[in-house]
C-alpha cells in the first residue's frame, strides 16, 4: 500500500511522527486482517489449533492499540497539530479503535472455530460463510488501502460494500433458522454459525467506520450518520470526488 505524502511540515520530526504514527496503524491493521483470514480458515477447515491461536494472539491487537493511542496523546500534547493532521489524529484514534474491535470479532471466530472443529462439518464446508469471509477480506484489503493513500474515492466505494455484507448475513440467519426447524439436532451447530457471522457483520460495521473516517481526514466533514449517496452528492457538488 502506498503511504500519503506527509512531507509539507517544516519540523522533521513532527513528519517523522505522524508517518510513525502511520506506519503502526497499517501494522496494525495488516495483522488483524490476517487474524480474520485465519479465523475463517480455521472454521472452514476444522482447525482447532488454529482457532485457538488466533483466539489466544488478540492481546497483539489490543497492546498495538495501546501503542498507537499512546503515541497520538504525545502528539496532541506536544505538537498541538491543527486543520489536516489534527484530523488525522483524531482518526487515527479511533480507527484503532474500530481495528481493535475487529479484533475481538475475530477472537469470537476463532474460538467458535476451535469448538466446531470436534463436530462433523456440514456437506457444503460453510460455503455461504466462505463466501462472507471472501467479502470481508476484500473489504478490509480495501479500507486499509484507502487509509494508506487517503483516498476519499476507494473509502466511499469500499464504505458502501457493508450493504451486501447486511445482505448475505441475512440471508445465513434465515437459512440456519430452517436448518434448526428441519432438524433439531443442529441447533447447537447452527447457533454457533449464526454467531460467527454476526461478527463478521460486525467487522463490516468498523470497516465502514474507518472508511469514514479517512473521508473526514481528506476532506474535513463529518459523515458519521448520513446516508452514502447523500454524502456522494456533497462531495461531488464540492468537486471533492471524481467523477
Amino acid at each position: 500500500m502506498e503511504a500519503a505524502d506527509l512531507s509539507h511540515h517544516t519540523s522533521r520530526r513532527f513528519n517523522e511522527d505522524l508517518e510513525r504514527v502511520r506506519t503502526k496503524v497499517l501494522a496494525m491493521g495488516g495483522f488483524v486482517e490476517e487474524q480474520l483470514h485465519r479465523a475463517l480458515t480455521a472454521l472452514v477447515e476444522g482447525d482447532s489449533t488454529l482457532g485457538q491461536s488466533v483466539a489466544t494472539e488478540d492481546y497483539k491487537v489490543n497492546g498495538m492499540e495501546v501503542s498507537i493511542d499512546e503515541e497520538c496523546s504525545r502528539i496532541l500534547a506536544t505538537r498541538a497539530p491543527t486543520a489536516g493532521d489534527l484530523r488525522m489524529v483524531v482518526a487515527t484514534i479511533k480507527t484503532i479503535t474500530d481495528l481493535e474491535r475487529i479484533g475481538d470479532e475475530c477472537e469470537k471466530v476463532g474460538l467458535i472455530a476451535a469448538r466446531l472443529a470436534n463436530v462433523e462439518r456440514p456437506a457444503d464446508r460453510y460455503r455461504e460463510v466462505k463466501h462472507l469471509g471472501r467479502t470481508l477480506q476484500a473489504i478490509m484489503h480495501d479500507t486499509l488501502d484507502a487509509f494508506a493513500r487517503m483516498d476519499a474515492d476507494l473509502a466511499l466505494r469500499t464504505a458502501r460494500q457493508d450493504r451486501i455484507v447486511d445482505e448475505e448475513y441475512e440471508a445465513i440467519q434465515r437459512q440456519s433458522i430452517t436448518f434448526m426447524m428441519e432438524d433439531p439436532r443442529q441447533i447447537r451447530r447452527a447457533l454457533d454459525i449464526m454467531w460467527v457471522v454476526r461478527s463478521l457483520e460486525r467487522v463490516g460495521d468498523h470497516a465502514k467506520n474507518i472508511c469514514e473516517y479517512v473521508i473526514y481526514m481528506v476532506h474535513g466533514k463529518d459523515v458519521r450518520h448520513t446516508s452514502l449517496d447523500a454524502i456522494e452528492r456533497e462531495l461531488k457538488d464540492r468537486g471533492a470526488l471524481r467523477r
